[in-house]
C-alpha cells in the first residue's frame, strides 16, 4: 500500500476522495485500481439504475428483520443481499441503518431497526457479517444521532455524553467488533459540530475503537474543504463536485491541510478497494441463489416479523373451509405497500398486495371498501406502457427508452447534452367517474392531452428544499379532469362503447365547449 501510495501525486491523491459520479468512485489505472461502485440501500440493492427495467429483491423492511429477533436468519439475508449487489455490479452497500426509533415523527425510521441500542447492534452485527463474508462492504450508517428528518441538514443535537455512549454510539460501538469496511457520516451536527467535520470521527471511531474503515458523507452531507479535510472524513460523496478537488489540493498547498491527513485517507481507500476485490483483484465468488430461493427466503423472513399481540378466544386463526364472504377494508390493503420509500426503494420483481393475497388463498368471496385515500399527492398513473424520448436543445432525438410505469428517476445516468424529455403513453381510466391528470416534478412541464396542449408550467422546489424532496416529494400540477360517463351497450352486436369528456377547467366550472369541454 505505501508502494502504491508513494506513486501518486497530490491530485490523483486527491481525485480519489470524491466520487467520480452519483454512485461510483474514481479508478486510477497507474495503480491497478477500478472504479468502486456503491448503492443504496436498506431493503434491498438498487444498483447504479432506479427503475423498474433493473428489478431487485425486495427485503423486509429493518424494523421487521429486528421483530424476528434472530442474528443467524438475518446473517444469512445479508448473504442473499451480497448475491444481488454482485448481480448488480456493486461493491459497497449503504447499509445498515443502525439509528434509533427516538420519535414516531421520523421519516425515516423504517429504515433503522429498533428503539433499544442493543437489539439494534446484534442484527446490525448480523447484518454486516453476512453481507461482507461474501466480499461485499456494509456501509454503518449514519454516525450519530441522525434521528430526524425534520432540518436534517441544520439539526445540530445537543446530547450529554452518557446518552451519546449508552444510546447513540452504542449499536455503532458494538458492530465496530465485527470491522465494517465503512460507516458514513450524518448529515446533522453533535454538539456544535456537523459530523462529516466532527473529531468523533477520528477520537472514537479511529483511536478509540481501533476501526480502520472508511468514512463516507452521506450524500451532500460534506461541507468544507479544511473542516473535512482535517477530519477523519474520507469519501465525499457524490460525485464529481464537492468540497474536495482543486480546494482541497490548495489547501494542502497552502499549509492548511496536511498532505499526510490526505495520506490516511487514501489509505482507508485503498484498503477498503482491496477488501471488495477492486485493487488489483477480481470481486470474490459470492453464494449464488435461485429466484425461488429468494422469494421463499423473503416470505419467510416476513412472516417471522409478525407477533401476535392479542387473540380474542378462538377467533385466530380464521377456519379456511368455513368461510363464505371476507370484508377487507381500507385504500391500503389494495396496495401492495412493501417500501417505506426514499432511500429505501426498490423495484421488486413482483408483489402480492394484501387483498391479493387474502382473496389467492381463499375460497370464499372477498369484497373490499377501500375508504377514504390517506394522501393528499395523487397516485401515478397505471401505465404499463411508455415512450421515452431525450432531445437536445434543439430538438434533435439523442435517445429513447421503453418504460412500463408512469414515474421515472434519472440519477447521475444521463448526457449532459439532454436538454427535454419526452413522455409519450396512454391513460385508460376504468370506473366510471372523475380523473384529474398532471404532472410531478421539478423543471418546466408542458402537458398536451389527444395532441391539444392544456398546460406549460414552470414547477418549483420549495425555497429551501431539502435534497430529496425533488426525488421524493416534487411538486405535482393536475388541471386535466377525464370523466369516464356511463357505458351502454348497442343490443344488435353488444359491443360495449364508453364516452369520455375532457375539460381543462374545473369540472364544476365546465359548462359549455367554450370552457374545454
Amino acid at each position: 500500500m505505501e508502494e502504491l501510495l508513494a506513486s501518486l501525486s497530490l491530485e490523483q491523491k486527491v481525485r480519489l476522495l470524491t466520487g467520480a459520479d452519483f454512485w461510483a468512485l474514481h479508478a486510477e489505472p497507474a495503480i491497478g485500481l477500478r472504479s468502486i461502485v456503491t448503492s443504496d440501500g436498506p431493503a434491498g440493492v438498487r444498483g447504479r439504475l432506479w427503475d423498474e427495467r433493473h428489478p431487485s429483491a425486495n427485503v423486509p423492511s429493518p424494523t421487521a428483520l429486528a421483530a424476528t429477533w434472530d442474528v443467524q436468519r438475518v446473517e444469512r439475508l445479508g448473504r442473499l443481499l451480497a448475491f444481488e449487489a454482485r448481480r448488480k455490479g456493486v461493491d459497497v452497500l449503504l447499509a445498515p441503518t443502525v439509528n434509533l426509533h427516538r420519535s414516531p415523527l421520523g421519516g425515516r425510521v423504517f429504515e433503522c431497526f429498533s428503539e433499544d441500542p442493543y437489539l439494534t447492534a446484534a442484527i446490525g452485527a448480523a447484518y454486516v457479517r453476512g453481507l461482507q463474508s461474501e466480499g461485499v462492504a456494509a456501509t454503518v450508517k449514519h454516525f450519530v444521532a441522525n434521528d430526524s428528518e425534520t432540518e436534517r441538514f441544520t439539526l445540530d443535537a445537543r446530547v450529554g455524553e452518557r446518552a451519546l455512549r449508552e444510546l447513540y454510539m452504542l449499536p455503532f460501538e458494538l458492530i465496530a467488533r465485527e470491522s465494517p469496511w465503512a460507516v458514513m457520516a450524518a448529515y446533522n451536527g453533535v454538539n456544535g459540530t456537523t459530523m462529516t467535520e466532527s473529531p468523533l470521527l477520528q477520537e472514537v471511531l479511529h483511536d478509540e475503537w481501533g476501526w480502520d474503515g472508511v468514512v463516507v458523507s452521506d450524500w451532500s452531507a460534506a461541507r468544507g474543504t479544511v473542516g473535512g479535510g482535517n477530519a477523519a472524513l474520507d469519501l465525499a460523496m457524490p460525485g464529481p463536485d464537492g468540497p474536495f478537488g482543486d480546494a482541497l489540493v490548495a489547501a494542502v498547498r497552502s499549509s492548511e491541510v496536511s498532505e499526510a491527513a490526505v495520506d490516511d485517507k487514501v489509505r482507508r481507500i485503498l484498503r477498503l478497494a482491496g477488501r471488495v476485490g477492486a485493487l488489483g483483484g477480481t470481486p470474490r465468488e459470492v453464494t449464488p441463489w435461485s429466484d425461488e430461493e429468494i422469494a421463499a427466503e423473503l416470505r419467510t423472513c416476513a412472516a417471522a416479523s409478525f407477533v401476535l399481540a392479542r387473540n380474542h378466544g378462538s377467533l385466530l386463526p380464521l377456519e379456511a373451509s368455513s368461510l363464505r364472504t371476507v370484508a377487507v377494508i381500507g385504500p391500503n390493503a389494495a396496495v401492495a405497500r412493501t417500501l417505506g420509500g426514499g432511500s429505501a426503494t426498490v423495484f421488486p420483481t413482483y408483489t402480492v398486495s394484501p387483498l391479493q393475497g387474502l382473496r389467492a388463498a381463499l375460497r370464499a368471496e372477498v369484497t373490499h371498501a377501500p375508504g377514504v385515500h390517506p394522501g393528499t399527492r395523487p397516485p401515478v398513473a397505471h401505465v404499463s406502457s411508455a415512450d421515452v424520448r431525450f432531445l437536445d436543445a434543439g430538438g434533435t432525438v439523442l435517445g429513447a427508452e421503453h418504460r412500463e410505469m408512469g414515474a421515472f428517476t434519472w440519477m447521475g445516468t444521463l448526457d449532459p447534452a439532454i436538454a427535454a424529455i419526452e413522455v409519450h403513453t396512454i391513460l385508460r381510466a376504468g370506473e366510471a367517474g372523475e380523473y384529474v391528470v398532471g404532472c410531478s416534478g421539478p423543471g418546466r412541464f408542458k402537458l398536451a392531452l389527444n395532441g391539444r396542449q392544456v398546460f406549460d408550467e414552470e414547477l418549483s422546489l420549495s425555497e429551501s428544499p431539502d435534497p430529496g424532496e425533488g426525488l421524493f416529494a416534487p411538486p405535482h400540477h393536475g388541471v386535466i379532469r377525464l370523466i369516464k360517463q356511463s357505458a351502454f351497450v348497442v343490443p344488435h352486436d353488444q359491443q360495449r362503447h364508453e364516452v369520455f369528456e375532457h375539460c381543462s377547467s374545473p369540472r364544476d366550472e365546465c359548462t359549455s365547449a367554450a370552457d374545454g369541454c
